[in-house]
């Protein structure tokens, strides 16, 4: 599995914008896409995933009402709408992809299997 994210940038805080992810290559049926993000000196966490069969998705709170993940089936791409974005939104963004179980109905927060590079988001204040 490939992984190509797309969107990153420099925004004003208050500012919106969009992450894209496409994923090619072997994929199965049963796999979830999410975004990681990691600021300097500190850990890479979630932000946001999505079950790709199903549509069930995760929010880490801090994104909770501001950031929504959606995908394109027919593109097999993951998109991430970041709104409302504040400085300390700023980090490198991952795409990642993991497979699963198909009854699983809730994306898993840890040990994805593949990653995209980086896109730099950047919010000034």
């Amino acid at each position: 599995v490939q992984l190509q994210a797309s969107g990153g940038g420099l925004v004003q805080a208050g500012g919106s914008l969009r992450l894209s992810c496409a994923a090619s290559g072997r994929t199965f049926s049963s796999y979830v896409m999410g975004w990681f993000r990691q600021a300097p000196g500190k850990e890479r966490d979630l932000v946001a995933a999505i079950v790709w069969a199903g549509g069930g998705t995760y929010y880490a709170d801090s994104v909770k009402g501001r950031f929504t993940i959606s995908r394109d089936i027919a593109k097999s791409t993951v998109y991430l709408q970041m709104n409302s974005l504040q400085p300390e939104d700023t980090a490198v963004y991952y795409c990642a992809y993991k497979y699963i179980l198909p009854v699983v109905t809730t994306p898993p927060t840890t040990r994805y299997d593949y990653w995209g590079q980086g896109t730099l988001v950047t919010v000034s204040s």
